[in-house]
């Protein structure tokens, strides 16, 4: 069983939870997921390691409550506390060797796109942030990313915050100006990810890209979370989840994400009438 430390409510929707965890605290880096069961008769859901702290032993994990799963986990307190919290799994993010760097997170995605901006400007990098969210009411971690980066480029949709407008905008708009990075890191949703790789793309920018494919096991056996890099398949629990966005079938894998989009409405809808039941015949 795995104690929840702490609680912090980042927006409506999106839960930070610090767990303890020594040791996958001891061992995680940036890039790292955990996956995680709530009970006995949950299901296995996979979460980056958006902080660790190898003193207190403990990992935190921010995500938005969806499904099932991740709203049981947001309904949990400090005090209470996880059946399964595995890793830590995958690859960490390359941080060796980059001397200027932007990373684009989308949305709940800075909550993944923080640890590897932080992790390559504690290495001295030269870091950029964008980070982009429908509008003012839904951002997160700003000072946090502010703390993590030379530079902090917050956009809205609506421009309700910061710059009006979407973050391949923004990128472009840096990259125009004279910004030579020599990597970029995206990572939020699957078309906004694509979207960078092609904004990249013509300038020859090294891009990562952080996928989230179905996941189960976490050891490769499966074959749940493959994705095609390259024209070769891939598996993102231990080939990733970074991999090169220039080269990555996003239609597919955004194909392969909806395949269970039906169940897991209907899970999510679903309300247990036994203790209803119960009640109504007393």
């Amino acid at each position: 069983m795995y104690k929840i430390v702490s609680k912090r409510q980042l927006n409506s929707a999106v839960t930070l939870l610090e767990v303890d965890a020594p040791l996958i605290a001891k061992k995680a880096k940036a890039g790292q997921f955990i996956i995680f069961r709530v009970d006995e008769f949950g299901e296995r859901i996979p979460l980056t390691i958006a902080d660790f702290d190898r003193e207190k032993g403990t990992i935190t994990i921010i995500f938005q409550g969806v499904g099932k799963s991740t709203k049981m986990l947001a309904s949990m307190e400090p005090g209470d506390s996880i059946l399964d919290f595995v890793g830590p799994l995958g690859k960490p993010t390359e941080i060796e060797g980059y001397k200027k760097v932007c990373v684009v997170g989308g949305g709940v995605g800075c909550a993944i796109a923080y640890p590897s901006a932080k992790a390559l400007f504690e290495n001295g990098a030269d870091v950029d942030i964008i980070a982009g969210f429908r509008n003012k009411d839904i951002v997160i971690l700003e000072d946090e990313m502010k703390a993590a980066s030379n530079r902090l480029f917050l956009t809205t949709d609506d421009g309700s915050y910061g710059l009006k407008g979407f973050v391949t905008n923004q990128l472009k708009s840096l990259i125009d100006a004279g910004n030579d990075y020599d990597l970029v890191i995206a990572i939020g949703p699957v078309i906004m990810m694509k979207m960078v790789a092609e904004v990249t793309r013509p300038y020859g920018i090294k891009t990562l890209v952080s996928l989230n494919p179905i996941m189960i096991d976490g050891t490769g056996m499966c074959g749940g979370c493959r994705v095609t890099v390259g024209g070769d398949i891939k598996f993102a629990c231990v080939d990733g989840p970074d991999f090169d966005g220039h080269k990555v079938d996003f239609d597919e894998l955004m194909r392969r994400n909806t395949v269970y989009k039906k169940q897991e409405a209907a899970e999510s809808e679903h309300v247990c009438r036994i203790g209803l039941e119960v009640k109504e015949d007393a």
